[in-house]
């Protein structure tokens, strides 16, 4: 029988044929896996180490969407604006199965937004070139109500309809920890790098790190480390020099998750100027409808991070300021909080919004590259940079970047997405067979969402899930979707899991325990409500 290749303890036991790598990454969200992709396809020996599970972080908790950055365009950053509608524009291309054309509707209630807006977006069309979604056009009131039912119909004037890409921020995680492994890298979650080697110069010759799985403790040689751990860069830096400077500014954006009935059409809502300055977004996604995102300065970071209850409010009332068909705290169905790594700028002057999206390469002189700032769109350009500076500073040999048209993992144009299996692409094969051999599997998870017992087991044999967690929050996106269904979901899915990773009922209890702790944070009750 042909050895699986996403196998974990095969990929384990793969580790000691190579004494040294060409690459070491640490940390597997949107970056790491970018690189990780770019390195391995390049030809060079490549090794990714993730502390807990792929895109645990600010990778899964983003606003969904694949875009150039309308807010840029206002600010006057042309540049960002370029390199990101480009980079959309291939991963449309390159993961058809996950970026959709989505639509999106200012609603104008100044009788000059329309006019306004309308000139905007058309430079955002003309820098976005041949890789442009759709033209941009101007709607009037009728129209605007007939996309839009729910909208707030007193005082409108009409909107203006843009193209962007949507997506499913970590199944395109898991796709890219797919195509890196298929193309030779070794990729491991739940794998946390606890120190970086050091000779007496001070120079990097790899990393210690231990498997959390066992607390079998392993050393990796290379000449190269890549730190792109997001939020966490700090930690590692400090690793190599204890008074290194800050790099990270973490800032937070909050989602809600709402039925569909809040939003029932095809079209999102783009609210441009809330009332602190910020852009807000209401997206049709796996059907319902996520609202977000706030943009709030923090002093600390953590894997889990907290909604705080200005920032549920502040969504509530700008949502709301939008809608005839008001929502309550009592409609969410899930929240979710995650950081976004900005470069920290030379002074402390700048506001989290006017901090560059940019991204930037440190080099340490130690040897070590960090990779910080950035966003989920210009993810593979990130990449190509990181591996091209490491390049010309003669660590790695020369050779071309190849994922410009590099088809990631399960790519297949998606015509009809009426089932929610079309994220799946090309697997989708794998798990009807999977039902076929076994039909109990095709049963439903829970009966208010769509996910099956297949792509439980699915995720466990070919998609390195390795907890309940790993499968209910990103394999399967139950627990950003409807977190009260996902709590229901808990047992069956242990159960399911223990099964699948040969685990006794310790390790099963364990695992329903955490999960059900975890849970409890995205849903809103869980939110400290203000006196």
């Amino acid at each position: 029988m042909e050895e699986n290749i996403f196998n974990r303890e095969h990929l384990v036991n793969s580790l000691p044929n190579t004494s040294k790598w060409d690459v070491i990454i640490i940390g597997g969200g949107a970056t790491g896996l970018g690189v990780a992709v770019d390195s391995v396809t390049r030809g060079y020996k490549t090794l990714l180490l993730e502390q807990v599970d792929y895109a645990k972080g600010t990778s899964s908790r983003s606003t969904k969407l694949v875009h150039g950055g309308v807010r840029y365009l206002a600010q006057g950053n042309i540049d960002l604006v370029r390199e990101a509608l480009h980079e959309r524009g291939l991963l449309e291309k390159n993961a058809p199965h996950l970026v959709k054309n989505q639509s999106f509707v200012i609603p104008n209630y100044r009788w000059w937004e329309g006019i306004y807006y309308t000139i905007g977006l058309k430079a955002y069309d003309f820098l976005a070139g041949k890789l442009s979604l759709g033209k941009s056009t101007h709607i009037n009131k009728t129209k605007t109500v007939e996309r839009l039912s729910t909208l707030r119909k007193k005082g409108l004037y009409g909107g203006v309809v843009y193209k962007d890409g949507q997506f499913d921020d970590s199944r395109l995680a898991i796709n890219l920890a797919q195509t890196a492994i298929e193309n030779g890298a070794t990729l491991l979650n739940h794998f946390k790098v606890t120190d970086l080697i050091q000779d007496p110069t001070g120079k990097i010759t790899g990393v210690n790190a231990q498997d959390t799985e066992t607390s079998k403790e392993y050393a990796f040689a290379s000449d190269l480390v890549i730190n792109a751990t997001g939020v966490f860069s700090d930690e590692i830096l400090k690793m190599q020099k204890k008074d290194a400077r800050k790099s990270i500014v973490p800032s937070q954006g909050v989602h809600l998750v709402f039925d569909k009935s809040f939003l029932p059409g095809d079209d999102a809502i783009m609210i441009p100027k809330t009332d602190d300055g910020r852009v807000l977004f209401a997206v049709p996604w796996h059907d319902k409808v996520l609202v977000g995102t706030t943009d709030t300065n923090l002093d600390d970071h953590s894997l889990e991070p907290q909604a705080q209850e200005q920032e549920i409010e502040f969504i509530l009332k700008t949502f709301n300021n939008y809608l005839d068909k008001p929502v309550k705290r009592s409609d969410v169905r899930s929240i979710f909080a995650g950081l976004r790594p900005l470069a920290a700028p030379k002074d402390d002057s700048e506001k989290t919004k006017e901090i560059s999206r940019s991204h930037k390469i440190i080099v340490s002189e130690s040897g070590l590259l960090t990779i910080t700032g950035g966003k989920w769109t210009t993810y593979r350009r990130m990449a190509q940079d990181t591996i091209n500076k490491a390049i010309s500073l003669k660590k790695l040999p020369k050779k071309t970047c190849q994922t410009k048209d590099l088809a990631i993992h399960g790519a297949k144009p998606t015509e009809d997405r009426s089932s929610h299996l079309y994220i799946y692409g090309t697997d989708r094969k794998a798990l009807a067979a999977l039902t076929a051999s076994n039909p109990e599997l095709g049963q439903k998870l829970h009966p208010r969402l769509p996910f099956t017992k297949a792509e439980v087991v699915f995720a466990a044999r070919n998609e390195m899930a390795r907890t309940v967690e790993d499968v209910l929050a990103r394999r399967v996106r139950a627990l950003f979707l409807d977190a009260d269904a996902a709590l229901s979901m808990t047992e069956e899915v242990a159960d399911l899991l223990a099964k699948e990773l040969n685990k006794d009922e310790v390790w099963k209890q364990n695992q329903i325990q955490q999960f059900k702790k975890l849970a409890s944070q995205y849903c809103i009750d869980a939110s400290p409500v203000s006196a």
